[in-house]
């Protein structure tokens, strides 16, 4: 069992490889690399896309590493892998993103990424720090978490959702922002698992060992 953590030089992968890496020897799910090689992409069994930055600069990355890129879609769409992505990573997995720019994702999840806007004052963009998570629709990627863990979120956008059924979890911030969404093969958390202490380490080892 082969998971490959793609860099596509959007962000430091440094603790997410640590996180998944650990959290594959817990569980038996065999090796956890980082890897910018499309060969190595094409013959995972799993696939995480992490990503910090702006939607547009990482979209271009993504899609600047051609090789990279068409074999993660395949293996996706063709092949079924399992499929995380991670912050930003998630966030590209949407219709588009309206960071700056009208800029195309993925086209994987039916929505849009837009600025999280809240009418309390108070609350400051980015939304950073712990929040509650409130599960919307049961999954695997859930099991042994409840309604009311915390997760760890650094994000100024969200994404909105076109069909409901596709927000697995969303979070309370003067409103709902989404923080899980998922079809088929394919699952997104908004929030950074890796940094999410026993809880998101659960939510690693639950997607590791899931079988769709």
């Amino acid at each position: 069992m082969l998971t490959a953590i793609i860099d596509y030089e959007s962000g430091n992968l440094h603790s997410a490889q640590k996180a998944f890496q650990r959290m594959a020897h817990e569980v038996d799910a065999g090796e956890v690399i980082v890897t910018s090689d499309a060969d190595v992409v094409a013959r995972a069994d799993r696939l995480v896309l992490p990503g910090d930055g702006a939607f547009p600069a990482c979209a271009a990355e993504l899609r600047g590493h051609k090789g990279i890129y068409d074999a993660m879609v395949e293996a996706v769409e063709t092949k079924g892998r399992p499929f995380l992505g991670i912050c930003v990573g998630m966030q590209l997995m949407a219709t588009k993103g309206y960071e700056y720019t009208e800029t195309p994702g993925l086209g994987w999840i039916g929505g849009d990424v837009v600025k999280i806007e809240p009418a309390d004052q108070g609350l400051k963009v980015p939304h950073m720090g712990w929040n509650n998570l409130v599960i919307d629709t049961p999954h695997p990627v859930f099991d042994g978490i409840e309604n009311g863990d915390h997760v760890y979120f650094v994000h100024s956008y969200y994404l909105r959702t076109a069909h409901p059924k596709e927000r697995l979890a969303h979070v309370d911030y003067a409103g709902d922002v989404t923080a899980v969404i998922g079809r088929d093969t394919m699952v997104g958390m908004q929030f950074h698992p890796e940094k999410s202490q026993s809880v998101g380490l659960r939510m690693i080892a639950n997607f590791l060992t899931w079988t769709p």
